[in-house]
């Protein structure tokens, strides 16, 4: 089996790493939901040492992400979970959470189902990073970003851009305080959230 690759992971890993370097400076350990193909693991963990880094992903795509970490020979790189987001998660309570070009693949149920699932594992004061393109007031921030809409809800009308209102009120409803929402390159954003409530 050769090595799952993405060139978009390639191409935010480093901006993205940028980030998460000064939000996680005091983090223990990450929850990567969604890993994908392991791209993002094998690049992070290795840079920020301090913590450990744990994959998951849905189980068929597990063999990629070892794939990903038998190359990073990374001690603080952890191997995948299985995790669904709309299951029960098997983790306990990491106090960072990542989470990279996920939200607009999954239903709107999903995405609520996401933020139960960081609303019950997530402890008070951890941080949670959501990676990827958002709408604002309901218009897109580029026609290159309307376009992957389209394509995404051709597939699959249930998946699409969501807009970043409704996922900061889903957050909000999680106990989670928006940070900041930093604008990235290619049309995304990382927005970053706080655990400020039971």
């Amino acid at each position: 089996m050769n090595k799952p690759f993405s060139q978009a992971c390639e191409n935010n890993k480093a901006p993205i790493l940028a980030q998460l370097q000064r939000i996680f400076k005091n983090t223990e350990q990450v929850l990567e939901i969604g890993s994908g193909t392991g791209q993002h693991a094998a690049f992070f963990a290795p840079r920020l040492p301090h913590l450990l880094w744990q994959t998951s992903d849905l189980p068929a795509n597990h063999d990629g992400i070892e794939l990903w970490l038998q190359e990073a020979q990374c001690d603080t790189l952890l191997p995948p979970l299985s995790l669904d987001i709309g299951e029960p998660w098997p983790v306990s309570q990491p106090d960072g959470m990542f989470t990279a070009n996920t939200l607009h693949i999954v239903s709107e149920a999903l995405v609520e189902a996401f933020f139960a699932g960081v609303s019950e594992h997530l402890p008070l004061h951890g941080q949670l990073c959501i990676y990827g393109p958002f709408k604002y007031q309901g218009q897109f921030t580029s026609a290159s970003n309307a376009q992957f809409d389209a394509m995404l809800k051709q597939r699959d009308p249930r998946s699409g851009i969501r807009e970043q209102q409704w996922l900061v009120a889903l957050a909000k409803q999680a106990g989670l305080t928006l940070i900041d929402d930093v604008a990235m390159p290619a049309n995304n954003q990382l927005l970053h959230f706080e655990r400020t409530k039971r």
